[in-house]
Order: C-alpha cells, then sequence, then structure tokens
C-alpha cells in the first residue's frame, strides 16, 4: 500500500492498526523521502519493526536492548512485510524476533529484549555527561546530490564537534544535538530510534572524496526508567570511533534527554568501501 503522508507517526500507524495478539504480521510501503541511497534509512526500518513489537508485549515490560542486522537493501515506495515472532515470553521479560522481508529476501533483522523493572539492591547512575549548550537553532548539513540522504529533510541536526562527511577531518568523532524536523503527537521509543540513526558514520568525515559505507549491526541500549519526552525535545549524542581499519569501524555513542539523563547507548558495526 502506497503512503502518501510521509510524517512518521502515519508510518508507525499503518503498522500498529495490523498488528496483534493474532495477526504478527503488517505490509506497507515506505516512500522514497525516508531513503538513504537505495535503500531505507536504517532509523525508520529498525523503527518500524520495533514498532510492531511493541504492539504484542506487555506495557509493564519496556525495552532493554535491541539489536538490528541490516543485511540488503529495502527498496523505498515498493511494498514490504514486517514479520514478528516471540521467540521466549517469561514472567519478567519477553524475546522477540522481528524480520522485513522484501521481493523474498531477508533484509531487515531485529532481536530485542523487553522486561519489568524490578526491586533491586544494585543502584548504580550513570556519572556519564555531557557540556553541549542546547541549541538556538538547526545546522544543516550540504545538500550534495546522490550523496545527502533524502531522509535528512526528515531530521534536524546541531553538530557542536566534528565535520560533515568527505571533509578530509582530523576528527573521527561527532557530537551535536538531533530532533524530528515535524514533531509528532507524541514522542516515544520508536521516534527515538528513528532519531539515533541519523548522524553519518563517524569516519566519513575522515575521507576527502565520496565513498559508499552502509551499517551492518547496529545495537541499542536502553536507560529506563527515563523522564516522558516532550513531542519536540532535542536529543543530545556524542558517538566515537573506537577503531576503524580494513574497510570496518566500530563506533559507540551516548544519547542523552533535554535534561541531560543518559536514555540511550548505541554501537554500530559500519563498513566503507574506500
Amino acid at each position: 500500500m502506497a503512503m502518501l503522508n510521509m510524517h512518521i507517526d502515519t508510518l508507525f500507524e499503518t503498522v500498529k492498526n495490523q498488528i496483534n495478539q493474532e495477526q504478527t504480521s503488517a505490509t506497507l510501503s515506505v516512500p522514497d523521502t525516508w531513503a538513504q541511497g537505495r535503500t531505507l534509512y536504517g532509523g525508520i526500518s529498525t523503527s518500524l519493526i520495533y514498532t510492531a513489537m511493541r504492539q504484542l508485549v506487555a506495557t509493564d515490560k519496556q525495552p532493554r536492548a535491541l539489536n538490528t542486522s541490516f543485511i540488503g537493501p529495502i527498496e523505498p515506495d515498493k511494498p514490504f512485510t514486517i514479520n514478528i515472532s516471540l521467540l521466549r515470553e517469561g514472567k519478567n521479560t519477553s524475546q522477540l524476533q522481528g524480520q522485513i522481508i522484501q521481493h523474498d529476501r531477508v533484509c531487515v533483522v531485529v532481536l530485542a529484549s523487553f522486561g519489568i523493572e524490578r526491586k533491586s539492591k544494585v543502584l548504580i547512575e550513570s556519572q556519564t555527561k555531557h557540556l553541549m549548550e542546547a541549541p538556538k537553532k538547526a545546522s544543516f548539513m550540504p545538500m550534495i546530490p546522490k550523496v545527502t540522504p533524502r531522509f535528512m529533510r526528515h531530521i534536524q541536526l546541531a553538530k557542536k564537534l566534528g565535520d560533515w562527511p568527505f571533509t578530509g577531518s582530523k576528527i573521527s568523532d561527532i557530537h551535536g544535538w538531533m530532533r524530528l524536523k515535524e514533531a509528532p503527537k507524541e514522542l516515544t521509543v520508536a521516534h527515538l530510534i528513528a532519531l539515533i540513526d541519523v548522524w553519518p558514520p563517524t569516519v566519513l568525515q575522515t575521507l576527502r572524496w565520496p565513498a559508499p559505507a552502509s551499517t551492518m549491526s547496529w545495537n541499542l541500549e536502553f536507560i529506563l526508567p527515563h523522564a516522558e519526552f516532550k513531542p519536540d525535545n532535542w536529543f543530545a549524542y556524542q558517538a566515537e570511533t573506537r577503531h576503524a581499519a580494513h574497510g570496518y569501524a566500530n563506533t559507540e555513542a551516548n544519547v542523552w534527554d533535554s535534561h541531560g539523563a543518559l536514555v540511550a547507548i548505541s554501537r554500530q558495526t559500519v563498513t566503507v568501501f574506500d
């Protein structure tokens, strides 16, 4: 089914309307405005799978970890199917697997862990902080034909450290802020997932010329409980390159809400064809 309305909430609602305890698959297409090269933006495909999973898990079980493998491209404007499998339903935790299948090929696989909040004697609060001032306005990524991802029209960035891709930078880290350009009705974890993947791989700024790159795997860990997010909230992001060699890079990032509380940890393995 074609999606005429490109707002992220419309995409999420399309999935929600099809998924329930008896129906664990959904079919939709996502417009080219959410594309990244020849595939859909990884943040949107992962958030759609998460949205489907969320419909099958009790509300007292919150997302704890999400691991995504990007296996093949998803064509925009072409139908694909999201299939969800409940691998284990325990008293405290639920484990699910989600797949996106298009043209009879598996394109994305997500494994997710949900768990209830329990009383515990262990309490170690995060000491991870950032010193970035909240942005007053966005800083725009240069619009380079066939280089700047098309999905960027939906998201605002405010870069504080690092450079844009293919500028020959001596820096391999990225610090900044991000938010949805058009605020949703309610900002949820699904929206946060769609936001976190927005920044270019940290190592692309070190190259002088455009080169293909893609994320192989993406691991997200959620810090809970957290305060409710306002729809227009900025989120702080700091990513560092842990290692890069032989065409692969390993990066790690922290994400904070607008109050300075750590809400997620993101790790990626990236391939670079330079």
